[in-house]
């Protein structure tokens, strides 16, 4: 590596430019290495012959490895099948045979007759909840008193009474929605009875599980329950099954049931009770300004930490619509982690939690509701009752544990890294969160098992041609087989299968999203619905993102032609465009930890090994043997990141739409040293209004040519992308905590552009430049090549775009202006 230029410029876009002290990206932090403070004696039989039987973990045979297990191997799903062993298998779920019984399961008790009246009680006389009744019924009574002349302080004490009463109902209301309902032994035979035929008939091929997994947290959940601390279970989300596979598992195994963090929008009629009765508690999305509830949450949450109760929340907060991990959401982890920094717990244990399907049920409603069409109503009921989804064969679902580590420890090995730590300090809270919160991200990627049908869904959708025949097909997912192992990534085991069966085992539960084609000379397959297929492939992109974006920088060069010495990149230029593409691109992945210098040298020695680019006098260029094989694996590493490039470059045009229809040209008015701007106007949009008809002009784009990648316009990808255009400065979002109204958006006047003499959009100045520089880094198409047509026809359109409707909240107000220092320059948003 060469040391010319070594550090990254920061002049080149500044919205992107590498931030040199923020220590929550996670391109930028030290890997945490997180000390267990479980200072307990090792267990030396944790499990014991008997429990062993007692558990039943078969060896998967012929489809699995030894140290894989099948949870539900020999379980019959179909009564019609095996009339015998349904009705025997049934039998012993209801009279709690073997590890049916769950009597001795590990963990604080749950289950008995009035557990969860015990708790109502506590959270309702608990010293923070009766202090909140209180002080908001004085807040209320002080303020009628103001408003009621002569009141008297008798008067004012009955209201403050009859307030306090009223609270008091409010608050029983809410801690009846929200706790948990754990009583019933019974029930939750029968319900295991229940999932256990849902999982056997959906997903014919089985639920594994690492044996040596599962007896490390079967280790660590001993200890915890010997010290009254929760497991605290933090799964990844793809589908509303997780909440069926998390609890079976546990049962299954004979840990205590954790209670589940659930939005409320699934407390529904029939589902919302039985899944309460199977430990779920139904939070609000939000609660703003609702003091009292936010006691309410905090006390329940905190009390279940402080008695040892385990306590699941999925980390990303929803589903994943796109297939990969979501940035964390973290209202509930921030309870946890002020409840141990209080002290009112002294520890819990973090388990992160991978969850893999062949095929996940929703995809195709996911689709939808990227295409930006209305938001199906939950209905988990609807999915386990629906007898079609039950008729289909799925495949198997892989689930793996990380590690579990204390949160204490963790916290500790963040307090030594920074030196200093203040509790009271809220933005060093958040800082730690956030830290948590990545690390939990990291962790979920690092044990993820990639399934078969995304090897193979990955392998359809990162080639040049329609389709692919089978030989060919099979022979480029054995190289990303051997190509994710040498990343430190797992792949589903099949036993003694070899690949070709895999692969038709694949193509089998993906029949719907993949055809084949039989009157040709070989058989070939084709995508027949790319942008749900896109989900599959998304689940293999966290193992080869700097890979995507070192290629696609790369791609800035080498799409040009010529000869093989004009498609080379400087290496201090190359550091410049994957500096840029990390920055853009942050939202949507979790980086490597440690600097991007390394991190940039690092992978070019692997690409290097691997005989995709080659380092010539600091020049980084194709490698000799790659150019021969016709560029595939380089193709492949740009396949995975374009659609990702494509959607912020839809965003970034977008943006010209908010261009006033008379801007003002920018005029400076120097006045006592004092350069003064004049003002521009602000446009502001519906945000959700504005959302939508980007998504119409990124459709509108695909059709005409202008975009390569139809799931480019999905509204996951484009609501991140806003969101890094927000953090940079170059849009302005207004919220409330009123979630009645709408948040507006708004272009920041620094990136306003100018019109001609006609009022046409001009496609100069710094919005431009942005639009300019993302786009070197896309795949070329037939409309692009003629800069000066697709900026003509872009913004015309965009124009369109940024016409108002009735849903746009438009105000021509408070034009701003800025004082700046005569002959300094700008600060940068």
């Amino acid at each position: 590596m060469g040391k010319e230029n070594s550090k990254v410029e920061s002049s080149l876009i500044l919205p992107f430019a590498p931030i040199e002290d923020e220590p929550m990206s996670p391109l930028t932090v030290e890997k945490t290495k997180v000390t267990s403070t479980d200072t307990s004696p090792p267990i030396p039989s944790l499990v014991s012959e008997e429990k062993t039987k007692e558990i039943d973990l078969q060896p998967t045979g012929e489809t699995g490895s030894a140290e894989e297990r099948n949870l539900t191997r020999h379980h019959p799903g179909h009564f019609r099948d095996d009339p015998v062993g349904f009705m025997m298998q049934m039998g012993a779920f209801y009279q709690g045979t073997g590890w049916r019984s769950y009597k001795n399961y590990i963990g604080t008790r749950i289950l008995y007759e009035g557990y969860t009246e015990e708790v109502k009680e506590r959270v309702l006389n608990s010293e923070r909840v009766l202090y909140m009744i209180a002080y908001l019924a004085e807040k209320q009574a002080n303020l009628l008193a103001q408003t009621i002349p002569n009141a008297t302080p008798k008067m004012i004490s009955g209201r403050k009474k009859l307030l306090e009463k009223e609270l008091q109902a409010v608050a029983n209301g809410m801690v009846d929605k929200l706790v948990a309902d754990l009583n019933s032994l019974k029930f939750i035979r029968l319900f295991g009875f229940f999932v256990n035929n849902i999982l056997v008939r959906m997903y014919h091929q089985g639920v594994h599980i690492s044996e040596r997994e599962f007896l490390e947290l079967r280790r660590i959940a001993i200890h915890a329950a010997q010290n009254s601390q929760s497991l605290i279970i933090l799964p990844c989300h793809k589908s509303h099954i997780d909440y069926l596979v998390i609890s079976y598992m546990f049962f299954r195994l004979g840990l205590a049931l954790p209670h589940i963090a659930a939005g409320d929008n699934l407390d529904l009629p029939i589902v919302g009770r039985i899944l309460k009765r199977g430990g779920a508690f139904y939070i609000r999305r939000s609660w703003g300004e609702d003091q009292l509830y936010g006691s309410v949450v905090k006390e329940y949450v905190e009390g279940l930490l402080e008695r040892g109760h385990n306590v699941e929340c999925f980390i990303e907060g929803t589903r994943s619509r796109t297939g990969k991990l979501l940035p964390p959401k973290l209202g509930v982890l921030k309870i946890i982690l002020e409840c141990i920094l209080s002290g009112r717990a002294k520890d819990c244990w973090i388990v992160p939690m991978s969850i893999q399907y062949d095929k996940v049920i929703e995809t195709e409603t996911y689709v939808n509701e990227l295409l930006g069409n209305p938001k199906e109503r939950e209905s988990l009921w609807g999915i386990v009752t629906n007898t079609r989804l039950l008729q289909l064969k799925w495949g198997r679902i892989d689930v793996r544990f990380a590690k579990p580590y204390s949160l204490q420890g963790f916290i500790n090995e963040q307090i030594e890294r920074r030196k200093s730590f203040d509790p009271n300090n809220e933005q060093q809270k958040i800082t730690l969160l956030r830290a948590l919160g990545y690390q939990v991200l990291s962790d979920i990627n690092s044990v993820s098992v990639v399934m078969p049908t995304a090897l193979v869904g990955t392998v359809v959708l990162t080639l040049r041609g329609r389709g692919v025949g089978r030989n060919e097909l099979i022979r480029r997912i054995e190289w990303l087989r051997a190509a994710i192992l040498a990343k430190g990534g797992r792949v589903a085991e099949f036993g003694d299968m070899t690949t070709g069966e895999i692969v038709d085992r694949a193509i089998t539960v993906l029949k719907d999203l993949i055809k084949e084609r039989k009157e040709l000379l070989e058989p070939v397959f084709y995508a027949e619905k790319r942008f749900e297929l896109s989900f599959y492939r998304n689940q293999v992109m966290h193992l080869f993102v700097s890979e995507a974006i070192i290629s696609a920088a790369m791609y800035t060069k080498i799409k040009q032609g010529g000869a093989k010495s004009t498609q080379r990149l400087h290496i201090s230029t190359l550091l410049d465009e994957v500096a840029f593409l990390s920055q853009l691109l942050k939202v949507e992945f979790v980086y490597q930890p440690g600097e991007i210098e390394m991190n940039l040298e690092n992978t070019l020695k692997g690409l290097i090994k691997d005989r995709v680019m080659t380092l010539e006098d600091e020049y980084v260029l194709l490698s000799d043997n790659e150019r021969a094989i016709g560029r595939e694996n380089y193709d492949f590493y740009c396949f995975l990141i374009w659609p990702f490039i494509e959607t912020y470059w839809l965003a970034a045009i977008s943006l010209f739409s908010m261009t006033p229809t008379n801007p003002p040209q920018p005029t400076t008015t120097i006045v006592n040293k004092t350069a003064t701007k004049k003002p521009v106007p602000i446009i502001w949009f519906n945000e959700q209004d504005f959302h939508n008809k980007c998504q119409l002009f990124g459709k509108t784009l695909y059709y005409q040519g202008d975009l390569s990648y139809f799931e480019a316009v999905n509204k996951e990808t484009l609501k991140n992308a806003f969101i890094r255009l927000e953090e940079v400065g170059l849009i302005m979002v207004k919220r409330s905590r009123n979630t009645k109204v709408m948040p507006t958006i708004a272009l920041s006047p620094d990136y306003v552009p100018t019109r001609n003499s006609e009022g046409a959009i001009e496609p100069k100045g710094k919005l431009w430049d942005l639009v300019e520089r993302i786009g070197k880094f896309r795949r070329e198409g037939k409309n692009r090549r003629d800069n000066a047509t697709v900026s003509s026809r872009v913004l015309g359109l965009a124009e369109i775009v940024g016409t108002p409707t009735t849903a746009d909240v438009v105000v021509m107000t408070n034009l701003m202006s800025r004082p700046v220092k005569a002959g300094k320059p700008e600060a940068k948003l």
